[in-house]
């Protein structure tokens, strides 16, 4: 974790000026089947605590690229397993 960078990136990849977050599909709000749950309880608060962690995403993410960061986001549900998480980093191809 970079403390110096908005929104502290998971993986900072200083030579390729990239930073990754690694986001809880629940809690910044995915759109995906665990994303889309909607507590049973609370409700409202709920809706307003992960809308403010998409909100903060935004902001941070702006940032970012104004500095000059490539900002990626790999969704939790994109990587629950080994072979999920190298396909998408393959896809994703840091430093090619």
């Amino acid at each position: 974790h970079r403390k110096d960078l908005p929104g502290r990136p998971d993986i900072v990849l200083p030579k390729f000026r990239t930073v990754i977050f690694v986001h809880g599909c629940f809690w910044h709000c995915h759109r995906c089947k665990y994303g889309s749950v909607v507590p049973a309880t609370r409700a409202e608060f709920w809706a307003a605590k992960r809308g403010g962690n998409v909100a903060r995403d935004r902001r941070h993410a702006a940032a970012l690229r104004r500095m000059g960061w490539r900002v990626i986001v790999l969704w939790e549900c994109e990587v629950r397993t080994d072979a999920a998480a190298e396909t998408k980093l393959r896809r994703l191809r840091i430093g090619h």
